[in-house]
């Protein structure tokens, strides 16, 4: 055997970052903008947005809505559904190397403290399991990226009391009743007021 095992991990980390320089020396500025611009949504890294442009490219017109790209990915929901009767909800098989990164991106995404992939994740892991939750903020994460690509605008994130800001009147009717059943008395007085 000509290297030891560690000169043989020094050589191939020394020819990843070889091929790491050639790929950022062939980044067009077009590229480069849509990494940076790819890089402010939690959980997409700089290799991973390099990935899913490698994979997706810049030009979004060949994906006439966001689900076709999500279709395409593999990270939508099945749907398979015939005379009433639902059977198998499988995702598709679309393209491992988007689908497994943008999963890893999912993962990284539902830790970040104060975003909506973080608060999406915990509101659907808990009636769905993890890993259904992981593919749903992996298809948010991918719309996301769709309308950053297709339109050039930086990420704006919805923020983790997305989903409690609307519907706010049922929600409140729904505590007070189980308020009511569990014996605590809310008079019309105490309830509280909308802005």
């Amino acid at each position: 055997m000509p290297f030891s095992t560690g000169s043989y991990i020094e050589y191939l980390n020394k020819r990843i970052d070889e091929i790491d320089s050639i790929i950022d020396d062939n980044l067009s500025a077009d590229m480069q903008e849509l990494v940076e611009l790819l890089t402010e949504i939690p959980g997409v890294g700089e290799n991973s947005a390099k990935t899913i442009l490698s994979v997706i490219g810049t030009d979004m017109s060949r994906f006439p809505t966001a689900a076709h790209l999500a279709s395409w990915a593999g990270v939508c929901p099945g749907n398979n559904e015939s005379a009433g009767k639902r059977r198998s909800g499988k995702t598709r098989r679309g393209n491992s190397l988007l689908r497994t990164t943008l999963v890893l991106c999912a993962q990284g995404a539902s830790r970040a403290k104060g975003s909506f992939f973080a608060a999406q994740y915990s509101r659907l892991m808990i009636r769905r399991g993890k890993n259904r939750a992981k593919m749903a903020v992996a298809h948010s994460l991918l719309i996301a990226i769709y309308y950053i690509i297709r339109d050039r605008v930086p990420f704006r994130d919805l923020g983790e009391d997305y989903y409690n800001r609307f519907n706010t009147e049922s929600k409140i009717n729904m505590y007070i009743k189980k308020l009511a059943s569990l014996g605590v008395d809310i008079s019309a007085d105490t309830k509280p007021a909308l802005a």
